[in-house]
């Protein structure tokens, strides 16, 4: 198996701007526009038996607010009566209801054990969907925003196990057969892990095809394969081709089919390793070695052949395979060495030491059958002599040496750093690691889609700025691509201790971060100036400016979903759904 390719992210020093000031608080209004919801939206809180970060993670801070990227002026949610509603906007100031695209065929309300409804847009004509009770379906829904073609048709549905939510899902063309790939997302109880939290995460690949049976087309699912890792990936998308798999974790994946293998080489080792009854006791002095060996009853002493050498020794019984046999821990005087059967039907060995004191750590070099029987005396004695090594007291003898270390003496820089993300792309078909990058302190922020026919970008920390990353997985000198850098952004969104969603426009031309209640925070990128500015410090001309926005909903309740278009932001509320006009129309 080949290792796989360590590699780096490296930044575009084009894209830097290392004299970057700050942001200027602006006061200018912005345009916000709300709709109140028929019925509310179809959230599903965590219950008692999901406790973990990693149940919080996936499902607690999920974004109820779906965007077509293919057509960016279209959002979706699901309410609480299974409908997927959508909103189209044409025109900020005359908005039109959300309308119903398509409702779910289940009673979603039945099952106490679902999860939130998730929502994937792979194509502009296809959406997978899944209703949070385990239920997958894929959907083709004609040509979206175009309310004349649109029609969203179920083509293929089924139930998957237990619950999940869509993480990514893809559409592609090979050799003429129409597959969507979609990667389903669950966090499950492990019955094994007795120290840990108790559960694993599984990320399950499913492909679906489309199928010729007896002239009909019909969709089938023709491949499955599944990851478990111990963390929720921060991102984990497929590549557009359905050739590979990235994923952003804290923790490790591992695909299943090599855990289970791994798991059934431990059991054959375990089982060829459980402790036997050994073949033979040994016991030593200063002067010689004794060994017992039990032999069957009808073994007689002519049946017996036990040859001696200086160095070696080999014990035959009958025409049978040697029950001992080998190169001895050190030299024996061979011409006296002895052995009888005992009454008890034992053969008794005895060996005489050529170095006399010399104590023998095992009797036959490499020979695991057998099993050294210590005398009382010399395991008091074998203590006595370790006993200097160790020691109940921190400092037994502080005028000697130096204390101990103090661990509240310890600089930062000390301190020890947890495990960080790694970045790992797998291979399709073998599910193995063929590209990996360990991103120490580059922490995760979010992921956009910023070309809907390429993978989601992904956004890190690095310093204070906040660089977004192009997955290119056909070129593999330049799989991730610096593509934009969001000035400060990583230093500013540390300081929202509040802050639940991110996002960025797919033009780069800002950013956005929202709190949980009612505050969305907007910071654009520099911007030439109308007037001349000058930086009284240093006595230079500023030629543009960054500008930080804030806008206050009028709503108490918490915000549920959140995305951001080039011109406008989407923020929806339980019964609310508000659109903030950031930058004016082309």
């Amino acid at each position: 198996m080949a290792a796989a390719t360590s590699c780096s992210l490296r930044a575009k020093r084009l894209l830097l701007e290392p004299r970057f000031e700050g942001y200027k608080l602006s006061l200018e209004p912005l345009a916000c526009y709300r709709l109140g919801l028929a019925d509310a939206v179809a959230e599903v809180k965590l219950r008692d038996d999901q406790y973990t970060l990693d149940h919080m993670r996936a499902f607690g801070m999920y974004n109820y607010l779906h965007l077509d990227s293919w057509s960016q002026d279209n959002v979706y949610y699901v309410d609480q009566s299974g409908r997927v509603m959508n909103l189209s906007v044409t025109l900020d100031t005359a908005l039109q209801k959300p309308r119903e695209v398509f409702r779910l065929p289940a009673d979603l309300t039945a099952c106490d054990n679902r999860l939130c409804a998730s929502i994937y847009f792979p194509s502009s004509t296809w959406v997978t969907l899944s209703d949070g009770t385990g239920r997958l379906y894929l959907i083709k829904t004609g040509k979206r925003g175009d309310s004349a073609s649109e029609k969203w048709e179920i083509v293929f549905n089924e139930e998957l196990g237990s619950p999940f939510i869509v993480a990514h899902s893809v559409s592609f063309v090979k050799s003429g057969t129409h597959s969507v790939a979609v990667l389903l997302l669950r966090v499950e109880k492990d019955e094994l892990d007795t120290k840990g939290s108790g559960f694993h995460v599984t990320l399950e690949w499913v492909t679906i095809a489309e199928m010729s049976k007896e002239g009909d087309h019909q969709y089938e699912i023709c491949r499955k394969r599944v990851l478990q890792g111990k963390s929720v990936p921060h991102y984990a998308a497929i590549e557009p081709n359905g050739d590979g798999l990235m994923i952003l974790s804290y923790k490790p994946f591992k695909s299943v089919q090599e855990e289970e293998k791994k798991l059934a080489g431990n059991d054959d080792a375990k089982t060829a390793n459980e402790k036997k009854d050994p073949l033979y006791y040994w016991q030593q002095t200063e002067d010689d070695v004794t060994i017992t060996i039990h032999i069957p009853q009808d073994i007689t002493k002519d049946d017996i052949k036990v040859h001696f050498s200086p160095e070696n020794i080999c014990v035959t019984l009958k025409d049978q395979p040697p029950l001992m046999e080998g190169k001895l821990h050190s030299s024996v005087d061979h011409e006296s060495c002895t052995w009888i059967i005992k009454e008890n039907k034992s053969l008794e060995i005895s060996l005489i030491k050529k170095n006399e004191g010399l104590r023998w750590p095992e009797l036959i070099i490499g020979d695991t059958n057998g099993e050294l029987i210590m005398d009382p005396s010399q395991a008091t004695e074998i203590s006595e002599c370790l006993m200097h090594l160790t020691s109940e007291e921190m400092n037994p003898n502080p005028e000697k040496e130096n204390p101990p270390c103090n661990a509240q003496e310890l600089e930062e820089c000390d301190a020890f750093l947890e495990d960080s993300a790694t970045l790992c792309r797998f291979d399709g078909d073998t599910l193995q690691v063929t590209h990996i990058i360990n991103l120490g302190s580059n922490q995760y922020l979010f992921s956009v889609v910023v070309d809907p026919r390429e993978m989601p970008c992904f956004c890190l920390r690095h310093d204070v700025d906040a660089l977004l990353w192009q997955p290119h997985p056909d070129q593999p000198e330049n799989m991730w691509e610096h593509i934009a850098t969001f000035n400060a952004l990583g230093y500013v969104q540390a300081s929202k201790q509040d802050k639940k969603f991110m996002a960025c426009a797919p033009d780069y031309s800002y950013s956005a971060l929202c709190e949980c209640l009612r505050r969305v925070f907007i910071y654009r990128q520099p911007a030439p100036l109308s007037t001349v500015l000058y930086n009284r410090k240093e006595g230079r001309q500023v030629g543009q400016v960054a500008k930080q926005l804030v806008a206050t909903l009028e709503a108490n309740d918490p915000i549920l979903g959140f995305q951001a278009t080039n011109e406008r932001l989407f923020v929806l509320t339980t019964k609310t759904l508000f659109l903030i006009k950031v930058n004016t129309g082309n």
